[in-house]
């Protein structure tokens, strides 16, 4: 077997799909009307993206989902994404071991850019941790308090959220 070098990098046969050239003459096979077959609507262009031929289309028979709060389309902004760990992955840990978001991104069991940390019952823990978390499922909280552990639930407060205003006391005297 020959040494791969960047000299000979070829990709694999059939990966790399040559264009289909139309209007190129009729020699071609694809020449004339170039794939588009006789007259209509479809040969000359003129289908606006989303049409579906007369019927309603996708666009108009969904809500709009206008004025129902913030949470009413999970895009944008107002969307949180969170850091998911399962409690095998926690079973790697010493006992004893209190474990919060930057430990679990430092040992590598969760990765990424996200809000908040949720903890799965997937699996089984065997060993007493004390967890920091946004979230635990109903299955990962029983298994942690019965392997002698707790699970402590972080209010993320995010840097954008208003500070409640200090009413203004006035001494009458």
């Amino acid at each position: 077997m020959e040494l791969l070098t960047l000299t000979n990098v070829r990709p694999s046969a059939g990966a790399r799909k040559k264009k289909k050239r139309v209007g190129r003459g009729i020699g071609s096979g694809r020449g004339k009307t170039s794939t588009r077959g006789q007259k209509g609507q479809h040969a000359r262009n003129s289908v606006v993206p989303g049409f579906e031929g007369g019927q309603t289309p996708l666009f108009r028979r969904l809500p709009k989902l206008r004025g129902k709060g913030k949470g009413a389309m999970p895009i944008g902004p107002t969307r949180k994404f969170y850091g998911i760990a399962n409690l095998e992955q926690l079973e790697r840990l010493p006992a004893g071991t209190v474990v919060t978001a930057e430990l679990l991104r430092s040992e590598g069991i969760v990765k990424g850019r996200w809000d908040g940390l949720r903890i799965l019952g997937v699996g089984e823990l065997t060993k007493p941790l004390t967890i920091h978390a946004e979230h635990f499922t109903a299955t990962a909280r029983e298994a942690i308090e019965a392997a002698g552990g707790t699970c402590e639930v972080i209010v993320h407060v995010s840097p954008s959220a208003r500070k409640p205003k200090e009413s203004a006391t006035t001494d009458e005297s």
